[in-house]
């Protein structure tokens, strides 16, 4: 069972039921694919590139935007086992969204899927990990249909 919390801290997209099933799916997918196998609980923040910048500077001393942060987390409550949050830019979704040309829910899970697999400890620091963590999201867009 996965439980996830959704906060929306910002006005820039509308974030649907619909994105927040493809969201669900994707660390659903992601969990699946890597046997993870416990109750988890993630959350998941939409913000603007403001907070995300402001973010980004507080916990990893980098005064930039990104389009999501992983915040992995090491903890049990209520029998669930806490994965972790992750935090998504909605202007560097749209904009990452028409600079590659597909749509903002595929940008959505793609950056999803990406954050999971953070909070699952996969990091893309060295060249090995990052081909090993490429291929890993490669393989789990194409689960979702979502690879191109």
């Amino acid at each position: 069972m996965i439980n996830i919390l959704f906060n929306n801290r910002q006005d820039i997209m509308d974030i649907t039921e619909k994105n927040k099933l493809a969201i669900e799916n994707a660390i659903i997918t992601t969990l699946k694919v890597e046997k993870a196998n416990n109750d988890y609980e993630v959350s998941v923040s939409f913000v603007t590139n403001e907070e995300i910048k402001e973010l980004n500077r507080i916990y990893r001393n980098v005064d930039n935007e990104t389009d999501v942060l992983s915040f992995p987390m090491d903890d049990e409550f209520e029998g669930f086992y806490l994965l972790g949050d992750i935090v998504l830019s909605t202007q560097k979704i749209i904009e990452q969204a028409n600079d590659f040309g597909h749509s903002l829910e595929r940008e959505m899970v793609y950056l999803t899927v990406h954050s999971t697999l953070h909070l699952l400890g996969y990091d893309h620091m060295f060249e090995e990990e990052k081909t090993e963590m490429r291929n890993k999201e490669k393989a789990i867009m194409q689960k979702l249909q979502l690879y191109k």
